[in-house]
């Protein structure tokens, strides 16, 4: 359930960029980090990602710049502005008998209306700008960035499925080797039941009958004839139902491996064998393996 994906556009009004990065986990743990003007959007946006991605600790943010207005002219003003107020400060000045100059003309410059201030020119670039892009606008990056995290998460269950396949294999080819060794463990068997009943046989209270029993017991406990035919079988299914498309592929595979485990352990437990022990030992370490990986399953 590890997995990335990523989505990238680039206009002349803005940049936006989505990416959704995913780790494991047994449900959906989803976070956001979106940009103020689509908070409103934020449980439709939740309702698409949980609708493709099912499980997996996801963190999704998406990265919005609006490009850069063009810079004002420095030299900006209005010239009905300028005109009217050096006529009104050429009167004033005709009126106290001043000569007008070139300083009228500056100080009509400073007049307020004349050249706007940098706030304004802010405020004038700013209402020029184009509006945010709304959710419809962006929402393909979305459905692009989970087909990219999808084929990330594809690609790595093929290497998952190999991999897993190849412990499958090991666990096979030590049940195949309990099998080859499985005559020489009843042999062994066979030769301490018969040095009991030679010893049992000379006792005075000797009991045929319960003899008979218990040795019937014996046998039955050590018997591992079903557990083999039955972990050969679970072997078998797991191959099978990993190559299914199934979403639940992996509780399922998940449930297999606890029958498997089961079979190994009762092998294990019924045996009575030092080298069997040994080959259970292994397939128990190929199984705990398996389970490690199965958390990356859906």
């Amino acid at each position: 359930m590890t997995g990335f994906g990523q989505a990238h556009r680039e206009t002349e009004r803005y940049t936006a960029t989505i990416e959704l990065r995913s780790l494991n986990s047994k449900t959906l743990d989803l976070s956001l980090r979106l940009p103020r003007f689509l908070q409103n959007h934020e449980l439709e946006i939740r309702q698409q990602i949980t609708k493709a991605l099912l499980r997996g600790k996801v963190n999704f943010s998406l990265d919005f710049v609006r490009s850069a207005a063009a810079p004002a002219a420095a030299a900006t003003f209005s010239r009905e502005a300028l005109l009217a107020a050096y006529r009104e400060l050429q009167a004033v000045a005709e009126s106290l008998g001043i000569h007008p100059g070139e300083d009228t003309l500056l100080a009509a410059l400073r007049l307020p209306g004349v050249v706007p201030t940098a706030s304004e020119q802010a405020q004038a670039a700013q209402a020029d700008a184009p509006d945010e892009p709304t959710w419809a606008e962006l929402q393909p990056l979305l459905t692009e960035a989970l087909a990219a995290m999808q084929q990330f998460r594809h690609d790595e269950g093929q290497t998952l499925q190999a991999e897993i396949l190849g412990y499958i294999a090991t666990i096979r080819q030590q049940l195949a080797a309990v099998e080859l060794h499985d005559p020489q463990r009843i042999a062994h068997v066979r030769q301490r039941l018969a040095a009991h009943l030679a010893e049992l046989t000379q006792h005075e209270q000797f009991n045929a009958t319960r003899f008979e029993q218990e040795v019937l017991y014996y046998i039955e406990k050590l018997d591992i004839a079903e557990e083999k035919v039955r972990l050969a079988a679970h072997l078998n299914y797991f191959e099978q139902a990993i190559g299914q498309p199934d979403e639940a592929v992996g509780k399922k595979l998940g449930f297999l491996a606890q029958e498997i485990g089961r079979e190994i352990n009762t092998i294990g437990s019924k045996a009575n064998d030092a080298t069997v022990q040994h080959l259970v030992v292994g397939m128990k370490e190929e199984l705990e393996k398996i389970k490690e990986q199965l958390n990356n399953i859906l």
